[in-house]
């Protein structure tokens, strides 16, 4: 672009011209009075706004240097592309082109960085007026954004499109290059601490394989601000009270892709702690008492960080005696020549403060005594930073707000008043489910729920939901008000009915064993005893019905070869075992329960800290046909550990004592507690076992003969392809189960992703249940039908089961009938009863939990280290659309 003053006749302002121009001067005219200006060429800009912009007026005289002035006025005010400048005699003509228009602005080759993240750092927009030195600018930001992502080979190319009407299309075509890593961390001047436990302690690291979850790897310059300033925090918390960072470079590699870090350090003496005191002007605080509460000592080596803490912990305990506003300030005296540091703790003067007022803002659907209810203090209390915090927890355990909440302090309208004022935050609380997904314990499931955990703002719960899956069925109505009459005591009631299905496993594939249809109702209440401790009441009704296959596991009491289809058919224990026949029936369940909690955990669906503590007795015999006393203990306790990773250690376990005598005969090996009240133990509770694979079972082999080495026959109990291997477990009244788990933390990205792995350890056991009376402890007659040719029944012959010495059974029942018909028990078999033993079954693996777009997904590899024979261990198992 370019301006041309022209004299007379016009001349072009083409670099041509000028460099005509320049090969022959021609002379200067005489100064001219200007008698008219006009403007030409402007379109949307009138002529007059154009004179604006200059000072050339009529009436003054026309010179070289007023038409250079007024050329650089008008392209400094980036409107115009070109512009030249004619006189005539006085007559002043003005040229302009005026800067195209914005039509729209498109980015491309932008992948890394989504466009809702660029298009704020771009100041061009639609409708504006083009300006070239606006585009640099704008590129200028874009390439910033980049570094701060750690990518500072990325280019961008501003592309113009020419549209009609003088109007453009701005198109930023951007290539992002390769991420930037830090390919080396160098420090020089340490001489008390390695180069790698120095890096230990910084954010970026340097860049290895392993490390493609992180972001800690990419270069950042904030995070090299923010490294120095870890760096001088460790040396701190060392002693080295001079330690200082003399520079921090980062330099490009030759290839320009990655970074080299050099810091300089220098650290200086090492200090221990002189005389610690406390000198305290609040009336309630004696350096006597504060004094020996100071956790530093003289002698030990000085931190900063304690002196921080120490801090804190004095203004909170200040706090809790209602002084809010108290000054507690270190003052530190150096002695160089001891390398000791003297710390005196000056605690000021200050009033006792009272709540004034209580506040609470943001709340549009969640009514304000339902926050307010969680304060624990009033309006009047003296003021308690402890109480203020634990109801900044308990909101936020609410689950209606935001995670970050904070109860903020403001001064009230007197020195000794206090504003609390919380702003919450509110965030869906309603749940509508409808998935489908696939369970290695149940495969298929459909699943419909609908919850709203903040009904009508009132904080109730209210949910249903619907299930169905291979193995299971069920439909479940539920409310809960936790606070009836706006007293502090919960209530709610459920309405269920499962259809639940337990299975075998005959050589790898699931066979149903028998079906548990239950219906039934539960109340409950709770009521808090104090801060932390409450206890719940329940009360349960619920009808049990069980029943087996009757074509698989009943008797052909008729000879027709038809299972289950006559009222003489019963349960066959020889099909069905001893333990499945007698948990038949239909059964009534009424029963009154009782827990005692103590749960100070901060967060309770997630936890980082805390630990809580569940223990609970069920009482069944309130009429029903069921009596037991039941009891469980429950507790877990989290840790923040080496940073943000979170561990946490969890045990539980349980007792159910019948109170009714089931057995007929002594040795008939009936359980005076039912099957289906026993404890069960396996996948999920204790991964790197299927699902109720460890504790009490009975398994039948069968035993075909066979050849040995040296062609003589031989009978050995063998893994059969026809069904004849059966494993039913049959639980037990007792159980442990014990869990370590170390949660690992990601980088950003993975964060994002919801993506949460962790490394565990699991032990537990369930046992302490009546020895069943396997058949092949009997010698046990049977009747078999005779038939004749024509097939039919001419009367019975007696059946024997005969017991050998080493247990295996055999029958005299032929392998088919006179209709050729296969006889399922005509093989001899062997029966073993396994388990049953408080032995502890240790199992280590690793999982990973994701949220992922179509549900939550757990995964889980583990390895069981000690068994039990008959145990069944799984080394995978996963979860899909489903909670766990």
């Amino acid at each position: 672009m370019c301006g041309t003053i022209l004299s007379g006749a016009a001349i072009s302002s083409s670099a041509q011209a000028q460099d005509a121009e320049q090969a022959a001067p021609a002379a200067a005219p005489a100064a001219d009075t200007i008698r008219t200006i006009v403007v030409e060429g402007a379109q949307r800009l009138e002529p007059t706004t154009v004179l604006s912009y200059m000072k050339l007026r009529v009436g003054q005289p026309y010179t070289q240097e007023a038409a250079d002035q007024a050329l650089k006025d008008l392209f400094e005010t980036e409107l115009f592309k070109d512009v030249s400048i004619r006189n005539n005699d006085g007559a002043v003509i003005i040229e302009v082109i005026e800067n195209p228009v914005i039509n729209r602005i498109l980015l491309e080759g932008n992948k890394r960085i989504k466009e809702d993240k660029i298009y704020p750092e771009i100041r061009l927009a639609p409708r504006q007026i083009f300006t070239r030195s606006k585009v640099r600018a704008d590129v200028a930001r874009i390439i910033e954004l980049y570094k701060r992502k750690g990518r500072f080979a990325a280019s961008v190319e501003p592309k113009m499109v020419q549209l009609d009407q003088n109007r453009v299309d701005i198109v930023f075509e951007i290539n992002e290059g390769p991420k930037s890593k830090v390919q080396q961390i160098n420090i020089i001047g340490n001489e008390a601490f390695s180069d790698g436990k120095l890096r230990g302690e910084m954010v970026t690291k340097q860049s290895r394989f392993y490390r493609f979850f992180s972001s800690s790897d990419t270069y950042d310059p904030d995070r090299l601000a923010f490294d120095q300033q870890k760096l001088r925090q460790f040396y701190l918390t060392e002693g080295y009270a001079d330690f200082r960072v003399i520079s921090a470079v980062a330099e490009l590699t030759p290839d320009k892709r990655d970074f080299i870090i050099t810091y300089v350090v220098e650290e200086g003496d090492r200090y221990k702690f002189g005389d610690v005191s406390v000198e305290s002007e609040i009336r309630d605080f004696t350096p006597e008492f504060l004094t020996p509460q100071l956790p530093m000592k003289t002698g030990d080596f000085y931190n900063a960080k304690q002196v921080e803490d120490t801090v804190e912990r004095l203004s909170e305990t200040a706090g809790l005696f209602g002084y809010a506003f108290a000054d507690v300030r270190p003052e530190f005296t150096r002695n160089k020549d001891t390398l000791t540091m003297d710390i005196l703790f000056q605690v000021a003067e200050s009033d006792r403060v009272y709540v004034e007022r209580i506040d609470i803002n943001g709340n549009t659907l969640t009514q304000d005594k339902v926050v307010r209810r969680e304060f624990r203090l009033n309006e009047g209390d003296a003021f308690n930073s402890f109480q203020v915090k634990r109801s900044a927890n308990r909101i936020k355990s609410l689950g209606f707000f935001q995670e970050d909440l904070e109860i903020e302090q403001k001064q009230g309208s007197a020195p000794d008043r206090i504003i609390l004022e919380a702003n919450v935050e509110e965030k869906a609380t309603g749940e509508l489910q409808l998935s489908a997904g696939f369970s290695s314990v149940e495969n298929f499931i459909l699943q419909a729920s609908i919850r709203q955990r903040n009904f009508r703002g009132k904080g109730q719960e209210l949910r249903a939901s619907v299930s169905y899956s291979s193995f299971s069925q069920s439909i479940e109505l539920g409310f809960t008000e936790p606070y009836l009459f706006d007293r502090n005591i919960a209530i709610g009631a459920d309405i269920f009915r499962r259809d639940l299905n337990s299975f075998n496993f005959v050589n790898n594939n699931r066979e149903t064993t028998f079906e548990q249809l239950t219906t039934g109702f539960q109340i409950r209440a709770g009521v808090p005893i104090t801060e932390y401790l409450s206890a719940s009441f329940r009360y349960g009704l619920s009808q049990d019905d069980v029943t087996l296959k009757p074509s698989l596991f009943f008797t052909d009491s008729n000879g027709d070869g038809i299972r289950g289809n006559s009222a003489g058919d019963v349960c066959d224990p020889i099909l069905a075992g001893r333990f499945l026949c007698d948990a038949l029936g239909s059964r009534t369940t009424s029963s009154i329960g009782a827990s005692l909690i103590y749960d100070d955990r901060d967060n309770r669906i997630r936890p980082t800290r805390g630990q809580s503590v569940v223990g609970s007795i069920d009482f069944a015999g309130l009429g029903g046909s069921v009596k037991y006393v039941r009891g469980r203990l429950n507790a877990s306790k989290h840790w923040r550990v080496l940073g943000d990773f979170i561990f946490t250690a969890s045990a539980e376990g349980g007792y159910i004592h019948p109170l009714e005598n089931r057995s007929k005969t002594p040795g008939d090996g009936i359980d005076d507690v039912r099957l289906t009240d026993r404890f069960f133990l396996g996948e999920p509770q204790i991964r790197g076992f299927d699902i109720r694979g460890v504790g009490p079972r009975v398994v039948r082999s069968s035993t075909v003969p066979g050849l040995d080495a040296n062609g003589n026959p031989i009978n050995e109990i063998v893994q059969v392809t026809n069904g004849r291997q059966t494993d039913d477990a049959i639980g037990g009244r007792a159980y442990y189960l014990g869990r370590a788990e170390l949660e690992i933390p990601l980088g950003s990205g993975a964060r994002e992703l919801g993506l949460r792995p962790s490394i565990f350890v699991d032990v537990g056991a369930v046992f302490n249940v009546t020895h069943p009376l396997l058949l092949t402890d009997l010698q046990t007659q049977r009747q078999r039908t005779i038939l004749d040719a024509d097939g039919k029944a001419v009367g019975v012959a007696p059946e024997y089961l005969t017991v050998d010495a080493e247990g295996k059974a055999t029958t005299t029942l032929d392998a088919v009938d006179a209709n050729g018909n296969p006889n399922p028990i005509a093989t001899n078999f062997v029966e073993r009863f396994f388990g049953d033993t408080p032995s502890p079954r240790v199992s280590v693996g690793f999982g990973v939990n994701w949220n992922s777009p179509f549900g939550p997904f757990r995964i889980d590899i583990a390895k069981a280290l000690l068994k039990e024979p008959g145990d069944d261990t799984k080394l995978f198992t996963f979860n899909v659309g489903t909670q766990f």
